[in-house]
């Protein structure tokens, strides 16, 4: 699933191509993704005057206070294409938006588990979608002492409680284990006790983590890419993410160690140095 990098890349590309743009047309080829779509018609029209992003929910602001919320789902992505493409649309567009330059913009998703909804502008804000969810790691109000806050009592592993939109929100499993790992913190470890210092190391490697994602454009799996059809790179730099048995940079381990570890939490691939990370 395309994680915040992600779809902050897509997000800012759309951004270039959309913002301040009339959408003369939005059209569905089908009458459902994950759930069903909205009558998009009331969009059409409207001048977009902004995008935002909130966890992996990207945000598109139209004139008259709606905005178009779209989640990317499992495999989904946006496919950009100038004005006098061909006009042949890429297999599995699902919905489309055309501005009043041309420029052509198409919600692909081959597994159809992404999502699209018009709501009001007003009401993002309690949204069943965005309601719940936790602070912005990339914004001001995440901070070692909000972490602590949210972690407190808590007797899951810390890997369980981070990847929990209302604790922190847009993160996955890729990030999660390169910022734990950034970190010196294990994924079993229990999340009530990262706190304090712990705290303070694992803010800043989320923060670092992300940041670099972003810089290098998001991680390229299977299909997913940028919204200029780029794929990104940042797989290139995982220090622990795929790499099971490979060896940590950190630390060259004893003999026989077998380098990186692989384990399963919550029914997903966990990837950690069982040496440096406590």
């Amino acid at each position: 699933m395309p994680e915040l990098p992600e779809v902050e890349t897509v997000l800012r590309g759309l951004a270039v191509r959309l913002e301040g743009r009339v959408l003369v047309r939005l059209a569905a080829s089908r009458p459902d993704l994950r759930w069903p779509l909205p009558d998009l018609s009331p969009a059409e029209g409207r001048r977009v005057v902004g995008l935002a992003r909130r966890a992996k929910y990207i945000l598109v602001r139209l004139e008259g206070g709606l905005t178009l919320l779209i989640h990317l789902g499992m495999s989904g992505r946006i496919v950009l294409a100038p004005p006098g493409a061909n006009a042949t649309p890429p297999a599995h567009e699902h919905v489309v938006f055309e501005t009043d330059e041309g420029w052509r913009a198409g919600f692909v998703d081959p597994r159809r588990f992404g999502s699209l909804d018009l709501i009001r502008t007003e009401a993002e804000a309690t949204h069943p979608r965005l309601a719940r969810l936790g602070p912005e790691p990339l914004e001001d109000g995440f901070t070692p002492e909000a972490l602590s806050a949210a972690l407190a009592g808590r007797r899951t592993t810390i890997k369980a409680a981070l990847l929990d939109q209302g604790t922190v929100a847009g993160l996955g499993n890729i990030y999660v284990c390169e910022a734990l790992f950034r970190a010196g913190l294990s994924p079993r470890r229990s999340a009530h006790t990262v706190a304090g210092a712990r705290a303070r190391r694992l803010v800043q490697a989320i923060r670092e983590t992300l940041a670099d994602a972003i810089a290098a454009g998001g991680s390229s799996l299977r299909d997913w890419r940028q919204a200029n059809g780029e794929l990104g790179y940042f797989q290139h730099a995982w220090k622990v993410y795929g790499r099971a048995g490979e060896p940590c940079e950190r630390c060259p381990g004893p003999p026989g160690c077998g380098g990186i570890a692989t384990y399963r939490q919550s029914g997903r691939s966990t990837f950690a140095c069982p040496l440096t990370q406590r």
